[in-house]
């Protein structure tokens, strides 16, 4: 157990002990009457909140929970029923700890390391291998102004104005020869 203030010393560390766990001090009759408490209750809470949390968050909210119960040293004295007092308490804590994780959505994250990524789909490559090819046979089959006039728009970018220039068309000339090529391919490319 992590101290957490040097003048906590106790000569029971052979077993577990709340001493350990305080911000600070307590006077000496509620320290050990905290932990009878503990040592009486630790166990069956611990039971009882790792069938409903796990046992790491278990040991958490016991601790949270004596730790709470120290910081009320006038509380201590007047416990009638410690093991109803503790399990109320530990509920109550258990429920605090769920609407936080909620609030932080805890539960719905996933560590990057626990998801799997898809490698790449050995039917996809080879379905966009087949249309490439598809495409570069349909491209084949265009005549060579339309075919040049199409790669400069759409694979280099230029504009109709530019490809107008460039090739000693008007630009309505150069719209025409684009929309022959887009027709032409996708009647390639649907026929297979």
């Amino acid at each position: 157990m992590k101290r957490l203030a040097a003048g906590n010393s106790c000569d029971h560390d052979a077993q577990p002990c709340v001493c350990g766990m305080l911000p600070e001090p307590l006077d000496g009759l509620a320290a050990r009457r905290l932990d009878v408490m503990y040592r009486a209750e630790r166990p069956s809470l611990l039971r009882r909140l790792a069938r409903r949390a796990g046992i790491d968050q278990a040991e958490d909210i016991v601790q949270q929970v004596f730790v709470r119960l120290a910081g009320r040293r006038e509380t201590i004295a007047q416990i009638e029923a410690p093991a109803g007092y503790l399990a109320e308490a530990a509920r109550n804590a258990l429920r605090d700890d769920h609407r936080a994780a909620t609030r932080r959505s805890t539960s719905a994250h996933v560590s990057l390391d626990d998801v799997t990524l898809p490698g790449p789909d050995p039917v996809s490559h080879l379905e966009a291998r087949d249309r490439l090819a598809r495409l570069e046979r349909a491209l084949g089959r265009l005549k060579p102004l339309t075919r040049n006039v199409f790669l400069a728009r759409r694979l280099d970018g230029y504009s109709y104005a530019e490809i107008a220039e460039q090739t000693g068309l008007s630009v309505r000339a150069v719209e025409k020869q684009m929309s022959r090529a887009i027709q032409q391919l996708a009647r390639h490319l649907d026929n297979g």
